[in-house]
């Protein structure tokens, strides 16, 4: 699912890369999406290096390309390697899953609205400007027609740095660390001053357009197309059954609401009741106790031997009283009638 084919191409001279692949070939194409491809695919054809990587969707069409030398006479190497795990790939497809479900309370977040801003202004000031003039803009046709064109001049821009980025940090660290700061620094005062996004209809358009590049992620994610559309169908469908799941609640409350069940009545002991309730429970664990301990399996020497009165043991376990005549009689005086506790209770004036 995230496996990819590796084409590195080295050579002491300068050279190119031409496709001589069908699907490149826009004299008849078959769609006006494969007319795109191939425009956008030649327009971003590597230029003239030393060294140019190529990678290659191992389950998509068959990929042929001729190395054209600048000289006539020309030696390079090709070394193929195949990546069992992409995690570039692998990564996007994350994100993507990511963005989708936390689309909704990003685009509620203003650290992300401020955050998102600044890098638009920074990777993309050609958008980041025209968002800025589109009120100076009369019709929606000419600023979406601009938009599209500074989305394909910004992303062009973007592509072509990224490919001499080392070269230009390296020889130009200064200038680029200045751009970063300069225009991330404008880009996130303007968005401060108009503030977050207030109103549910921003708010909302921001959350489908996430949703939306989230998909676009999670395709671009994965090498084979089958799993990307079985993705995100399921993001989908997971998505979509937060509305039944919905409905069901309220069908449950209303149904309640409708059938009200009995109240449980909650009835309270005297004290005669929590006195036989107590002498029948503790009478059924001494029970239970005396056929645990008359078991086979019972380590009776062990227990013996660490008993204080084995013998008192003993005698309830052949069936008699758990407790002996003289704490039978200590009890009686404590908590018997006319016993201590009973007086703290009546005439201490300290006892609530």
């Amino acid at each position: 699912m995230w496996s990819t084919v590796e084409v590195k191409i080295t050579s002491p001279g300068l050279f190119r890369i031409v496709y001589i692949t069908e699907k490149y070939n826009c004299q008849y194409p078959e769609t006006i999406l494969s007319f795109i491809k191939c425009v956008i695919h030649n327009f971003w054809t590597p230029k003239e290096s030393n060294e140019i990587t190529i990678i290659i969707n191992p389950y998509g069409d068959t990929v042929c390309f001729s190395v054209e030398p600048e000289r006539k006479i020309f030696n390079y190497m090709i070394h193929v390697n195949r990546n069992i795990v992409d995690f570039k790939l692998f990564f996007v497809f994350v994100a993507g899953v990511f963005l989708f479900f936390y689309a909704k309370t990003l685009s509620q977040s203003p650290t992300f609205y401020y955050s998102s801003g600044t890098v638009l202004g920074v990777l993309m000031t050609l958008v980041f400007v025209l968002l800025l003039m589109k009120r100076s803009i009369p019709k929606y046709s000419t600023f979406w027609a601009l938009m599209v064109g500074c989305w394909f001049a910004s992303v062009y821009v973007v592509y072509q740095l990224m490919e001499d980025l080392k070269w230009l940090w390296y020889e130009n660290r200064t200038y680029i660390l200045g751009y970063i700061l300069i225009v991330g620094f404008f880009s996130f005062v303007i968005c401060y001053k108009h503030g977050p996004l207030s109103d549910d209809r921003s708010r909302s358009l921001l959350m489908w357009t996430l949703r939306l590049l989230s998909l676009l992620l999670v395709y671009a994610g994965v090498a084979m197309p089958q799993f990307a559309y079985a993705a995100i169908i399921l993001l989908m469908s997971s998505w979509s059954l937060h509305y039944p799941l919905r409905a069901f609640s309220y069908m449950r409350w209303r149904m309640k609401q409708w059938f009200p069940s009995e109240e449980l009545v909650v009835k309270y002991l005297t004290e005669d009741e929590y006195r036989e309730q107590a002498d029948a429970e503790t009478n059924s664990a001494l029970e239970e106790l005396r056929r645990t301990c008359r078991k086979p399996d019972f380590p009776s020497w062990l227990v013996i031997s660490r008993l204080h009165t084995p013998g008192k043991f003993a005698d309830f376990v052949l069936g008699g009283s758990h407790l002996s005549p003289e704490e039978i009689s200590l009890h009686e005086e404590q908590y018997g009638l006319g016993g201590a506790f009973l007086e703290e209770q009546l005439f201490n004036p300290s006892t609530s």
